[in-house]
């Protein structure tokens, strides 16, 4: 009996998460109220959330290299 190689088991992996991403995502849009859209007016754009993200890394970043120096 043969062993499964690698790139096999990894087809089957991905093949795995990418069935399991598509029913999650259905499983998060289905059980969004109608009723509680915020408007996108309101909502802050992506590149915000993208710009405040980066933000908190680089502090993050210039904590560790602060801790790191003071050693």
């Amino acid at each position: 009996m043969a062993l499964p190689s690698f790139w096999s088991e990894a087809r089957v992996g991905i093949l795995l998460l990418s069935v399991l991403s598509l029913l999650s995502a259905r499983l998060v849009g289905a059980g969004q109220d109608s009723g509680s859209v915020i408007p996108a007016e309101s909502r802050p754009c992506v590149d915000c959330h993208a710009f405040e993200f980066m933000q908190r890394a680089l502090q993050d970043l210039k904590k560790t290299a602060y801790s790191l120096d003071s050693r």
